[in-house]
């Protein structure tokens, strides 16, 4: 999902043009999404009406967008569901003027509550509390900001540049591909813009909370901050020594023959590698160690208790997992 007026509503999304109007913010436009996919929330082929329709999608020419009246109405039969949109937007006067935009509002606000982290140590930092790091850390953020030149990609105040970047990261797992290559391989951009120039790349990740959200890479190749420092500082090697232990799979004997094609074709490798566009730093074991501890700052105080957390139940009686 990208910034773009293409489709006349500022966003490029699978909605193109069918994307309601009213939606607060970009997290709002990409709560529309998990909501009609097979594997984030639509469920598998003949489970459930939601993913009979989009399932038809590009098939019958049913568009995206008949979903969503379909969840909406589900919103509708529950009244306690109903009550509490009455009572937090001032649009809605009875059942019927409940739309999917007030729905996914209402995911994003959530969302945009529960996981807005600024109160970092980092952050107390910057707002004069000059005592508040470790002298480690310090040195950590001297090297982020200098010598590791690890700024120049995670800056701005979530610390990512929102730009796309080959690293030449260990290939395995399925991934996303086009659909006229043999195996499902992962080529990152160039699944949205078709471009050969975008293979392999894949945006910046924001580093905020980031000693909380192993393991690190676009596809989990590294289970710590180290590994994944590691191979930032010289792709090409790493790649080389990477071994799939350090995936860390769950046990799936079905899977097991194909999650390492990609890692095992030779051909496939040689073009990862030579994809790769940031260049090797040589830093030590011990300003490594600074580096993990400077990262370690970026963790809020809340940690990975949220504000409002996990409820004891909901309007629709689903069991909370």
């Amino acid at each position: 999902m990208t910034k773009s007026n293409i489709f006349g509503n500022n966003f490029n999304t699978p909605a193109q043009e069918a994307l309601p109007k009213g939606l607060d913010n970009i997290v709002a436009v990409q709560a529309l999404f998990p909501l009609t996919r097979q594997f984030e929330m639509a469920g598998n082929p003949g489970e459930n009406e939601i993913i009979g329709l989009v399932s038809k999608v590009g098939k019958d020419s049913m568009r995206i967008d008949a979903v969503w009246p379909v969840i909406t109405n589900r919103i509708r039969a529950i009244p306690e569901y109903v009550e509490l949109f009455k009572n937090s937007f001032d649009d809605i006067d009875n059942v019927f003027d409940i739309k999917i935009t007030h729905i996914v509002n209402s995911i994003a606000a959530f969302q945009i509550h529960e996981w807005t982290s600024f109160d970092s140590p980092f952050d107390d930092y910057l707002n004069g509390d000059k005592n508040v790091l470790s002298s480690n850390q310090i040195k950590g953020m001297e090297l982020f900001y200098g010598k590791a030149n690890c700024s120049s990609c995670h800056s701005g105040s979530l610390l990512t540049n929102q730009k796309f970047y080959s690293l030449g990261i260990p290939q395995f797992g399925p991934g996303r591909t086009r659909s006229f290559d043999p195996y499902a391989r992962d080529v990152g951009r160039m699944v949205e813009t078709d471009d050969l120039n975008d293979m392999y790349k894949f945006k910046t990740p924001a580093l905020r909370n980031v000693s909380l959200t192993a393991p690190y890479g676009h596809n989990g190749a590294y289970p710590t901050l180290e590994g994944i420092i590691k191979h930032h500082l010289n792709p090409k090697e790493m790649n080389k020594i990477w071994k799939p232990k350090l995936a860390n799979l769950p046990k799936a004997k079905w899977l097991e023959d194909i999650d390492f094609v990609i890692f095992s074709d030779k051909r496939e490798q040689e073009r990862i590698l030579s994809s790769i566009d940031i260049k090797p730093i040589k830093l030590s074991d011990k300003e490594i160690y600074y580096l993990v501890e400077f990262l370690k700052s970026l963790t809020g105080k809340s940690g990975n208790n949220r504000p409002l957390g996990k409820p004891n139940k909901v309007p629709s009686g689903l069991l909370i997992d």
